[in-house]
């Protein structure tokens, strides 16, 4: 299979488009429904004060990762010991019954409900993860490896990005509640119906027995991880991303109101640049790299990301000189105004180089892996993932709060801790300088 067929030839696969579809379909649901609860929290009338609404918000995030710490390790051994593609039937009918759940919470706006809900979509989430990840290398070959994390990566962005914008906006009509409700069921449906069309991916090794603790089986599957350090500091790269990332997202609608002096819905057209930005690297990444696994192209994305997240530092305050007597921009506004285009495009180049950054960084795991440990190994990336993103939000509290940085000195010092997090990567894993050095020099050749 050539280049061009590695990268989008997988779609006329049943062995991957079945698989795809099921994912695409269950990160839409989470993005549709969690983004509706959150609209219903912060809209008027279901909480009486901006205390308990910031209360809610923060709860309904906690209640969403909280699953990650608690699962992650069980779904790791369930997939390691059991057939993959039996699972993801069994996650995605449960998705069903939570659903049809949610409808009725939708439906009363019972806030408790739709709390647990969430929670409940959340540990579908953590039981999914390990099974996700650790079925693509069972049913392609090393040559597709990069094309379907490729396609993965950016297909698990655009469904958040879709999920958040229709649940964000059905929400806001009259029976929105209902729309949004009857919605989730059907794409819960969906992805029942497409999960049953997935081949067997039977494990390698059954002999596995089930702990229910989290902790000791989260050490013991750090301990899987570290028996290759090259794993384990893509581990680290990968859960740094889900850091750097969280952290700008978490600021994109504060930055757009009171930075950009935006209206709201200059939110949504940020948010879409950054992800859509995901989805182009994650897709630029298996073009570029060919039918291998490319570790020379992690120091590029870390790179780019350092660079343009710098830049938003001072394109905003450029911007800002630029426009001060704006108030509330529209996007088109925006994007007329001067030092606007430069800032989309510096969102939009930090989603890029992200997805350069992360697509060759869960092959190699994948890859490196043995394959009767390898779904234990992506749920101890799961844990960590979900230590760095609540590092994130806790180190953006410090940031804005405690030492009352603007929000573009907030990116400018996330730029700063990228690039030193680049130099431990290169440092601890030579491999990477040396390929992105060769990588250099090839395509200069060509």
């Amino acid at each position: 299979m050539d280049q061009q067929q590695g990268q989008f030839h997988l779609f006329t696969q049943r062995r991957f488009l079945p698989f795809f579809i099921t994912q695409f379909l269950g990160a839409f649901n989470d993005n549709l429904f969690k983004n509706a609860l959150l609209v219903i929290i912060v809209s008027a009338g279901v909480s009486a004060t901006a205390s308990s609404t910031n209360f809610l918000t923060n709860l309904a995030a906690g209640l969403f990762i909280l699953p990650y710490f608690l699962f992650s390790t069980t779904a790791g051994q369930l997939a390691d010991k059991y057939d993959k593609s039996w699972l993801i039937r069994r996650v995605k009918f449960a998705e069903i019954i939570i659903m049809l759940v949610g409808c009725i919470a939708l439906y009363n706006t019972n806030i408790v409900l739709m709390m647990s809900v969430l929670f409940l979509l959340g540990v579908q989430s953590a039981f999914f993860g390990p099974i996700k990840y650790s079925i693509i290398p069972q049913h392609l070959s090393a040559a597709e490896l990069m094309a379907g994390n490729a396609l993965v990566g950016m297909g698990t962005f655009v469904s958040i990005l879709l999920g958040t914008l229709l649940g964000g906006w059905l929400i806001t009509y009259e029976f929105g509640t209902v729309w949004v409700g009857a919605l989730a069921v059907v794409i819960a449906m969906a992805g029942w119906w497409s999960s049953c069309q997935i081949p067997f991916a039977p494990a390698d090794k059954g002999d596995i027995i089930i702990s229910l603790n989290p902790v000791r089986e989260a050490w013991r599957n750090l301990g899987f991880a570290r028996e290759n350090m090259t794993v384990f500091y893509c581990i680290l790269g990968i859960s740094w991303f889900w850091l750097f990332g969280g952290s700008f997202l978490t600021q994109v609608p504060n930055f757009a109101i009171t930075v950009l002096q935006g209206h709201p819905t200059l939110i949504s057209v940020l948010l879409a640049a950054f992800i859509i930005g995901v989805a182009i690297g994650s897709i630029l990444c298996a073009k570029v790299s060919g039918q291998q696994v490319e570790p020379g192209l992690i120091p590029l994305g870390a790179i780019g990301l350092t660079v343009f997240s710098a830049d938003i530092f001072f394109s905003s305050g450029a911007y800002q000189l630029a426009n001060l007597s704006a108030n509330g921009v529209t996007p088109f506004q925006f994007l007329g105004l001067n030092g606007g285009i430069r800032v989309f495009i510096d969102l939009l180049a930090i989603g890029m180089f992200g997805g350069i950054f992360i697509v060759p960084l869960y092959a190699m795991v994948q890859s490196r892996t043995p394959s009767n440990k390898r779904a234990r190994v992506i749920a101890a990336n799961n844990v960590f993932n979900a230590i760095f993103m609540v590092s994130g939000a806790l180190i953006g509290i410090v940031c804005l709060s405690i030492l009352q940085m603007s929000i573009p000195q907030f990116f400018l010092t996330i730029s700063a801790a990228n690039l030193l997090f680049l130099m431990m990567l290169i440092w601890r894993v030579p491999e990477f300088k040396l390929r992105f050095l060769a990588w250099v020099t090839n395509r200069r050749a060509a």
